[in-house]
């Protein structure tokens, strides 16, 4: 079965990158940076979701990511399913920051317990088939609008989301165009799937670097 090992963001100054994601979530996330200076602009087209323990974890999390230089797109609150909020790195990579409970049952901490990464794709049903023959299982289907992979093994989970969809949720506008600045690294062979994310060989550091 396929797993996600990492992932790794273009950014413009990964020094700069690497030292406002240590401030805001710790060294410990599967994120590389490399430098790049491709033309992006608007939404990319993707998004990254922690899932933590508690509502205090969201919340010093993103007080953190702010700290750091963060912009916020959606204040921190509690909704139907748990508490959460976005933010935006100086990088322009959208974070999401959330948990299912709705009451804290200690002190806040900094554990992750997940990192997700949401493609906001143009067919819901064609990327799923499209991934599931490049050996991804499915974990839960609804339909077009949301498709979640089984990667038990992997330290990211992989979900697809329609592009507007997407958008919404992270409180942002669904135009954008040029590159996703973006990488999946993986175990499997290199691919591009059918809305332009490029998968390669995961890339083997022994901490998260200020380049690749």
């Amino acid at each position: 079965m396929t797993s996600i090992e990492s992932i790794t963001l273009e950014v413009a100054d990964p020094t700069a990158a690497d030292r406002c994601y240590t401030a805001a979530f710790g060294p410990g996330i599967p994120v590389h940076l490399r430098a790049s200076q491709a033309p992006a602009t608007g939404f990319r087209g993707f998004t990254l979701s922690l899932t933590v323990s508690q509502p205090a974890t969201v919340s010093g999390l993103i007080d953190a990511a702010l700290a750091a230089g963060a912009t916020p797109l959606k204040p921190a609150a509690k909704s139907f399913w748990g508490y959460g909020g976005v933010i935006q790195a100086p990088d322009g990579t959208i974070w999401k920051v959330a948990t299912q409970a709705k009451k804290d049952t200690g002190p806040a901490t900094r554990q992750i317990d997940q990192i997700v990464l949401l493609l906001g794709v143009a067919d819901v049903a064609a990327s799923k088939r499209f991934y599931v023959a490049h050996g991804l299982a499915v974990a839960k289907s609804f339909g077009r609008k949301y498709v979640e992979f089984a990667t038990a093994s992997s330290p990211v989970k992989l979900a697809l989301y329609g592009r507007r969809a997407l958008a919404k949720d992270a409180g942002v506008s669904p135009d954008g165009t040029g590159s996703h600045r973006l990488t999946i690294g993986s175990d499997a062979d290199p691919f591009t799937d059918p809305d332009g994310f490029a998968w390669q060989a995961a890339p083997r550091y022994a901490s998260r670097p200020g380049s690749a």
